[in-house]
């Protein structure tokens, strides 16, 4: 009776294999905190190169200043931002610029312009011009990083940012004049 018992308990005790729900639930935190952590990883590299390439010198065109007698003084390359988002962002970000470059705004009235220098690494000259092209504002070495504003002192059209010391060094001044050509058939390529 005793072996009938022994066979009895053994038949009844199984090993239980578990259910293949229970082990998904186990491991679905595991595999969703890797999950996580490759995203992580991905767009960490995707923002840094995207940042390091997004704000590059665009050479969009050629600027050119005279003196009030039509006199050439200096050319410089220009990235031209003509639409919002260039506007917004100018200069920001970039942590140098080279000799003979610059951005050149364009916008659709002559009004007082005020731009500011927020998140801007380098320090700028600003020109301020007018519908006729003519410099009606000179800001010289603005001050990096600040919400400082430099207006035009009168209404323009057309703001041009250069490289800090360009107008000393090239003896910009306002009364000067500037005419440019785009040299980039499609400026949003």
């Amino acid at each position: 009776m005793a072996k009938k018992n022994v066979h009895k308990f053994i038949k009844n005790v199984q090993v239980q294999k578990p259910a293949k729900g229970k082990i998904l639930i186990k491991i679905l935190p595991v595999i969703l905190i890797i999950a996580v952590v490759v995203f992580y990883i991905f767009s960490v590299f995707i923002n840094k190169d995207k940042k390091d390439t997004e704000y590059m010198f665009r050479k969009d065109g050629i600027l050119s200043f005279y003196d009030s007698a039509s006199v050439i003084k200096t050319n410089a390359e220009i990235q031209i931002a003509d639409n919002e988002f260039e506007e917004e962002l100018g200069l920001m970000y970039r942590k140098q610029m080279d000799e003979n470059k610059g951005m050149l705004f364009v916008f659709p009235k002559s009004v007082i312009q005020t731009f500011w220098m927020r998140n801007t690494f380098i320090p700028l000259d600003m020109i301020f011009v007018d519908s006729d092209k003519i410099i009606v504002t000179i800001e010289k070495n603005t001050k990096i990083l600040s919400d400082s504003t430099y207006s035009s002192t009168a209404p323009a059209q057309y703001v041009i940012e250069v490289d800090a010391g360009f107008c000393d060094r090239h003896n910009i001044k306002v009364g000067d004049k500037v005419t440019w050509i785009r040299t980039r058939s499609n400026p949003n390529q």
